[in-house]
C-alpha cells in the first residue's frame, strides 16, 4: 500500500488484505495488474474495486444463503404435510373400520369398546393437527423472514455503498424502464448528468475521506431535489445521473438549476477540525428522451450537454436545446 501510495484506511485494508490473501480471483487479477506498475489507485479505483469485486461476492453469497434457507424451509413445510397427510390416513382407516363395525350387532359393551376407541383416535387426530397448525405458523413466520432478507439483500445490490443512492445496475435498469414507459405512453423523460467540478483538486488537497464527503454532500443534494417516481443515481466515480420521469426538457434544465443552486450553496467542513475547507459545485448536461432513442443514446446526448457546460467553464446547466448544432454523438 505504501508502495503504491495507498491511504491507510480500513476500506483499502481490507481490498488488500483479500488480494494478498488470494480470497478473491477477479480482485487478485484487477489489482495485480495495477500493483506491477506500482501506482493507479486512485480513490475511483479503489472504490470501483470494491464495488466490482467485493460487493458483486457479498450480495452473491447473501443469496445463496437466503436461497439455502428457503430450500431448507421448503424441505422441512414438505415433511410436515407428508406426516400429516399419513395422520390423515390412518385416521381416515381408523373411522372406515369403525363404519364396519357398526353395521353388526353388538353387545352395549362393545358399543361403548367402539365409541371409546373412536374418541381415541379424534382426540389424537385433534392433537396432532393443532401441532401441525403451530408448526405451520411457525414456518410461515420464518419464510416472512426470509423474504425480508431477501428484499434487504435486492435492496442493498442496487445501491451505491457510498452515496447510499442508486447504484450503476439500478441506474440502467430505470432508464430502460422509464424509456419503455415514455414509449408506451407518449409521457417525456428526461436526463440530466451530473459531474463535480474540480474533483481531483479536492481529493489531493484533502484526501480520500474528504472526496468521499464531497461525493456524499452531492448524493444528498440530488436525492433531496427529486420526487418519488424519478431516480438520482452514481453512475461512476464523479458523476451522477437523474432520471426525470414525465418531465420536459425545460423542466428539466430548471430542476438542474435548482440542484446546482443547492449544491453551492452547501459548505464543506472537515469534520475533524470543523474548518470550512470551500464550496463544491456542479455541471449539468440535459437531454429529453425522443423517438428512436435508447438508453446509450439519450445517456451521450446528455452527456455532451455536460461536457459543453464543463467547457464553458463549469458550475452551470447545458441543456441540449441550447447546443448551436446537433450533437456529434460519435465525436462524444
Amino acid at each position: 500500500m505504501s508502495d503504491c501510495n495507498v491511504p491507510p484506511t480500513p476500506d483499502n485494508f481490507e481490498l488488500f488484505y483479500i488480494y494478498a490473501a488470494g480470497q478473491n480471483a477477479a480482485l487478485t487479477k484487477a489489482m495485480g495488474e495495477i500493483v506491477s506498475v506500482r501506482g493507479g489507485f486512485t480513490p475511483i479505483v479503489l472504490d470501483d474495486l470494491r464495488g466490482r469485486c467485493l460487493l458483486r461476492e457479498r450480495h452473491a453469497r447473501a443469496m445463496e444463503d437466503v436461497g439455502s434457507g428457503i430450500t431448507e424451509m421448503l424441505d422441512e413445510v414438505l415433511h410436515k404435510l407428508e406426516s400429516a397427510g399419513k395422520d390423515a390416513g390412518e385416521y381416515g382407516r381408523a373411522l372406515s373400520a369403525a363404519s364396519g363395525e357398526l353395521g353388526g350387532d353388538h353387545s352395549p359393551q362393545a358399543m361403548r369398546r367402539l365409541v371409546d376407541r373412536l374418541i381415541g383416535e379424534t382426540r389424537s387426530m385433534e392433537k396432532r393437527t393443532k401441532a401441525l397448525e403451530t408448526e405451520l405458523q411457525q414456518s410461515s413466520q420464518q419464510v416472512n423472514e426470509l423474504k425480508t432478507q431477501l428484499e434487504d439483500v435486492r435492496k442493498e445490490s442496487r445501491l451505491d455503498p457510498l452515496t447510499g443512492i442508486a447504484n450503476r445496475k439500478a441506474f440502467d435498469t430505470e432508464l430502460s424502464a422509464a424509456i419503455a414507459d415514455a414509449k408506451e405512453s407518449g409521457t417525456p423523460v428526461s436526463l440530466l448528468m451530473c459531474d463535480i467540478d474540480h474533483f481531483k483538486r479536492f481529493n489531493d488537497t484533502w484526501g480520500h475521506q474528504t472526496g468521499d464527503q464531497v461525493l456524499r454532500l452531492v448524493a444528498n443534494c440530488l436525492s433531496e431535489n427529486v420526487k418519488g417516481r424519478d431516480t438520482a443515481a452514481r453512475y461512476g466515480g464523479e458523476e451522477f445521473a437523474v432520471i426525470l420521469r414525465q418531465t420536459t426538457l425545460r423542466d428539466a434544465v430548471g430542476l438542474a438549476d435548482q440542484i446546482r443552486k443547492t449544491v453551492q450553496a452547501k459548505k464543506l467542513v472537515k469534520k475533524s477540525t470543523g474548518d470550512i475547507l470551500g464550496k463544491i459545485t456542479v455541471s449539468i448536461g440535459a437531454a429529453q428522451f425522443a423517438a428512436g432513442d435508447g438508453g446509450e443514446l439519450l445517456v451521450k446526448r446528455a452527456d455532451m450537454c455536460l461536457y459543453h457546460a464543463k467547457n464553458a467553464g463549469r458550475n452551470r446547466v447545458v441543456g441540449e436545446n441550447e447546443l448551436s448544432a446537433p450533437a456529434n454523438i460519435d465525436a462524444a
